[in-house]
């Protein structure tokens, strides 16, 4: 779990901060100093431009923070300026940073010279560390000194940095002395931003003319999916295809299909959305004995015979599978089956219009899944539903499900315990016509 943990520290302590240096060449140059005659009328100020600043932390691009300087008369230069955080990242799991090696990436201007790229430094700490040497802090150029000066910083954010939430950033300006010349505070407010693509969920639909088309998730809920794209024709030769591994939108995840003579195939993902399956590797026949087929999210797959037995394929290395394994009877008693975006196991819909979860154990020979989960009720109204990748910005995966009117629906993913991920109580309309496929995976 990560953790930060913020110190409240007023504007107007700013000034009388003692020095603090970071793990890189900027320094907090603040300090009990003051300029020439030390009294704190002479210190001046820093305003920000637009009040607080919202920095989306993902592949929106980079924001502009904007500060302006005002110093006391005859300051002498070079003046230097600290920008530091007003928090402390303790660290996450098994020592590992909260936040990505380039969590934050800045270019620095002051009064229109630009000064390029301007360094980030991101300590973190172990919780039980009461007393953090450092807060994290950005490098600002030493400037000549004028009346005032206007600071321009691009902040393009990561995923990561939404672990920083709103804060404040902590700026004071010296002379070539080391006297503070200006303090002040800003406002940040880190907020998650669209994931990468290698994070956002895509679905596939097969049309009834056998043509296969494309759905990128946007990271958006009120529009989770981009314009479709088209893949190719002829997938109506399949009377089955699955996922082994989620669909992402940067192209990646396998799939299997089977043709009408029960001969498997195996699609490898390409990590290229405009062409995302590489040629097909024939896996093998008689898989026209199952009724059902569905990844676990490892690669492996299990498939239902006719008796309602379920038998699982293990991925293998070189033979993509071994012999199967029985998992066990019973399992017509479920009408739909579908993997989990999250890669943790498989959703299943009985008779009655009841949802489980059954989370993948992974071990084997030991039976892959464990106790099944109820989900809820109502699920009969779907003809079609399918786990999918994460489509929002929560770091949940998602399910989506097609209704008799052929209207699609989003659940949005929560996470329950015993059950892991599944699809949350509430639905938002993606839109209609989606009767014109009569697959999607």
């Amino acid at each position: 779990m990560v953790r930060v943990r913020t110190a409240v520290v007023a504007a107007a302590l700013v000034a009388a901060l003692a020095p603090v240096t970071f793990g890189g060449p900027a320094a907090f140059a603040a300090s009990p100093a003051v300029a020439a005659a030390g009294t704190a009328a002479e210190v001046g100020t820093v305003v920000q431009e637009g009040g607080r600043l919202t920095v989306p932390s993902g592949e929106e691009g980079p924001v502009t923070l904007r500060f302006t300087a005002t110093l006391p008369a005859g300051v002498k230069g070079p003046v230097t300026a600290s920008f530091a955080l007003d928090t402390w990242l303790t660290e996450g799991e098994a020592g590992s940073s909260p936040v990505s090696e380039d969590v934050i990436r800045s270019t620095c201007s002051v009064n229109g010279v630009s000064y390029g790229e301007c360094a980030w430094h991101m300590p973190y700490f172990p919780p039980e560390l009461n007393d953090p040497p450092v807060r994290p802090s950005l490098d600002l150029p030493a400037v000549p000194a004028a009346e005032t000066l206007t600071y321009t910083i691009t902040l393009d954010a990561d995923r990561t940095a939404a672990v920083l939430g709103h804060l404040d950033a902590l700026v004071s300006l010296s002379d070539g002395t080391g006297a503070t010349v200006a303090g002040g505070t800003l406002g940040l407010d880190f907020v998650p931003g669209t994931p990468p693509a290698s994070r956002r969920g895509a679905l596939h639909a097969r049309d009834r003319d056998g043509v296969l088309w494309r759905y990128e998730g946007t990271g958006d809920v009120t529009r989770p999916f981009a314009t479709r794209k088209r893949v190719g024709g002829g997938w109506n030769a399949y009377t089955a295809v699955v996922p082994l591994t989620s669909p992402t939108a940067d192209g990646r995840g396998d799939v299997v299909a089977r043709d009408k003579a029960g001969v498997l195939w195996y699609y490898q993902g390409t990590g290229k959305p405009d062409a995302p399956f590489a040629p097909r590797q024939r896996v093998g026949g008689g898989w026209n004995a199952y009724t059902a087929l569905v990844g676990v999210g490892d690669g492996s797959l299990v498939a239902r015979d006719g008796n309602g037995v379920l038998w699982r394929y293990k991925k293998e290395y070189n033979t993509l599978y071994g012999p199967r394994q029985r998992v066990g009877g019973g399992w017509n008693t479920y009408t739909a089956l579908t993997m989990s975006g999250a890669h943790d196991g498989d959703l299943a819909r009985d008779k009655d219009g009841v949802l489980w979860k059954y989370n993948y154990w992974g071990s084997y020979p030991a039976p892959p899944f464990q106790q099944r989960q109820r989900v809820g009720g109502g699920w009969n109204t779907y003809t079609a539903i399918t786990g999918i990748a994460e489509l929002g910005r929560d770091e949940y995966p998602d399910l989506v499900a097609r209704d008799r009117d052929g209207k699609l629906w989003l659940y949005q993913g929560v996470a329950k315990p015993l059950s892991g991920f599944v699809p949350g109580s509430s639905r938002s309309l993606v839109g209609g016509g989606w009767n014109t496929y009569d697959l999607m995976f």
